[in-house]
Order: structure tokens, then C-alpha cells, then sequence
């Protein structure tokens, strides 16, 4: 990977790792502008002062926007969450395995 690639991935996932910013976006997937208020509620726990913070920096981004009916997911946004959607199948995947796995170790096979 180049150092271009690097930074640019870098960027990314510092961005999206920030709190509550997934939710945010996750929040926003269906398509539908949501009023801040219904968007604080939307995300869940998330203080005004954090979710403003969110907001502003996922617009600089290019991901989020906001129009008349509230705000929704850019383009770019809609592109980035179509890719991420993998992850709700890897996580369910990962999520049955992982169970499974605590299972067996906290009950071991009978001799």
C-alpha cells in the first residue's frame, strides 16, 4: 500500500472512529433527512454538544449534508455506508461463532 493509500485510510477511519460517528451515519442509512432532535434521538445517548461536533465534522467530510428537511447522507456518504453494509452480515457471522466459542470454553465436552 502506498503512502498515499495509507493516509488516505488513515483519514478514514479516524474519522469514523471518533464516538458516535458510525451511529450517527447508521442513523441517517435509510435515506430519510432527520431533524437534529430526531437525529439525537435516532443515535441514542449522544449529548448536543457531541452530536454537533459529529455533524460538523462528517459535513467537512463530505458525508453528511443538511437541507431544508434536516440532515442526510451525501453521495459520498451513501457510497461509503453501501460499503460498510458488509459489515451487519460479518458481524452476525461473527457475533453466532464468538457465542459458540464461549460456549464450548465455559463448558467443556463431557469424559
Amino acid at each position: 500500500m502506498s503512502t498515499k493509500e495509507t493516509a488516505a485510510i488513515s483519514q478514514l477511519l479516524a474519522l469514523l472512529e471518533a464516538r458516535y460517528a458510525m451511529r450517527v451515519l447508521w442513523a441517517l442509512r435509510d435515506g430519510h433527512a432527520q431533524t437534529f432532535r430526531l437525529l439525537q434521538d435516532s443515535v441514542g445517548g449522544i449529548t448536543p454538544n457531541t452530536l454537533n461536533t459529529r455533524i460538523k465534522e462528517l459535513r467537512e467530510a463530505g458525508i453528511v449534508s443538511h437541507g431544508s428537511e434536516g440532515y442526510s447522507l451525501t453521495l459520498t456518504g451513501q457510497d461509503l455506508l453501501k460499503r460498510l453494509s458488509d459489515l451487519q452480515a460479518f458481524a452476525t457471522r461473527w457475533q453466532v461463532g464468538h457465542v459458540r466459542k464461549a460456549t464450548a470454553v465455559a463448558s467443556p465436552p463431557p469424559r
